[in-house]
């Protein structure tokens, strides 16, 4: 099983990142590589088990599943269920917690997957530089620094 863990500081207090990112169909709003995405089937965007379609600005598609959300410990977990990327076994989870000096937020976003041995790099690059660091960094734009 391949393991991708990138980590931050938001120049912001949890609470409010936690408003930006735990809409689970939000993506487009805060991210710079999706360019549109919707629920399946109606269903709430915070509601576990419900399904994203997004479509990033590349042109590719991807489906998720909500698998866990929770405003208490400022987390939620997702599976990949479709995507270009050629994963298996894609479960993630983008946890929040407050960082009381400066009141700042801790960011973490980590991803365990099974994939080909030969692309383990590849995607190891591509997810934990191109979508989770590019996404924290436009959160840190979004937050002021």
């Amino acid at each position: 099983m391949t393991k991708v863990y990138v980590s931050t500081v938001i120049p912001a207090p949890a609470a409010s990142v936690w408003q930006v990112v735990r809409d689970f169909n939000g993506l487009p709003g805060w991210t710079p590589f999706v360019a549109e995405s919707r629920i399946e089937q109606g269903a709430k965007s915070d509601q576990v088990g419900c399904i994203r379609n997004f479509r990033l600005k590349d042109g590719g598609v991807i489906r998720e599943r909500l698998l866990a959300l929770s405003d208490y410990d400022l987390s939620c977990s997702y599976a990949i269920l479709e995507s270009p990327m050629a994963v298996e076994n894609y479960i993630a989870t983008l946890s929040l917690t407050p960082v009381t000096d400066g009141n700042a937020t801790f960011a973490e976003w980590q991803a365990d997957f099974d994939c080909p041995p030969e692309r383990e790099s590849a995607l190891v690059q591509q997810i934990g530089s191109g979508v989770f660091q590019t996404a924290f960094n436009a959160l840190k734009q979004r937050f002021g620094r």
